[in-house]
């Protein structure tokens, strides 16, 4: 019998400092993070990109990897991570996503690179994943700047999209205000992302004191923002009512605006 999916899920985007606790990873804190929203009754938790070590590359039986795992079991939560991982023996910039159970459902590899490792390989295949609560489709850090990615995630039935990012810029881009400036343009880009395809965005950025870093998460639906965080630490939690994509799709349908 087919499980009857839940209706309006709680996502939680967590902006942590990295490697406060522990200098070489952060597994304390991603499992402290996976308990509190556990405790907002969030159905999933999304972690920014590079966040598990700063010293080596992953495997998925990694020790790293099964303790966030059994936390996630612990918590029956979802879970998304991204690391750099050796896949068939080559690295990638890689996400998995985590269920419930403790079992990883499914990974996606980086398909833009920007700044990554030396010897790092882009994926070539969009992903959309099935979960309890939703289809959710995953890209990475710099693949927001490519509308092409998002389209084909919205045809393949996504209703909810994560971003894991550590967002670098280029100072030469701006001549005064950089932090602010690109925090602007990210705003921008998550919004036009959800909006042109009709379905609800959630980006997120470690906290971080470089120059060339944003320290910007944030949660949006097709219209409109629903929670963001900025230069600090924290989780931000939000209800989704997927029900507002199917009226949205109708309102912006070519019979209404025909």
């Amino acid at each position: 019998m087919k499980k009857k999916r839940r209706k309006n899920p709680i996502i939680a985007l967590a902006q942590i400092k990295y490697y406060d606790i522990n200098k070489n990873n952060n597994v304390e804190k991603i499992k402290k993070y996976i308990r509190l929203a556990k405790k907002k009754n969030a159905d999933i938790i999304c972690f920014p990109e590079s966040v598990v070590t700063r010293t080596k590359t992953l495997h998925f039986d990694d020790k790293f990897v099964k303790e966030i795992k059994q936390e996630c079991k612990e918590n029956s939560i979802w879970c998304i991570i991204t690391e750099d991982f050796i896949l068939k023996g080559k690295p990638y910039n890689l996400t998995i996503l985590i269920d419930r159970c403790g079992k990883i459902r499914g990974s996606y590899k980086k398909i833009n690179l920007y700044g990554d490792s030396d010897g790092i390989y882009p994926g070539k295949r969009i992903k959309v994943l099935q979960t309890d609560f939703a289809k959710i489709g995953i890209a990475v850090c710099w693949d927001l700047a490519f509308a092409d990615l998002f389209k084909k995630m919205k045809q393949h039935g996504a209703e909810i999209v994560f971003c894991p990012a550590f967002w670098c810029y280029e100072e030469k881009a701006y001549d005064k205000n950089h932090r602010k400036e690109e925090t602007d343009l990210l705003r921008a880009l998550i919004r036009t992302r959800a909006f042109e395809n009709i379905y609800f965005v959630g980006l997120i950025n470690p906290v971080t004191k470089r120059a060339d870093r944003v320290s910007y998460s944030a949660i949006v639906s097709p219209q409109r923002i629903l929670k963001e965080i900025i230069n600090k630490e924290g989780l931000i939690i939000s209800k989704i009512d997927l029900k507002e994509i199917k009226k949205i799709e109708k309102l912006y349908s070519d019979e209404n605006i025909n």
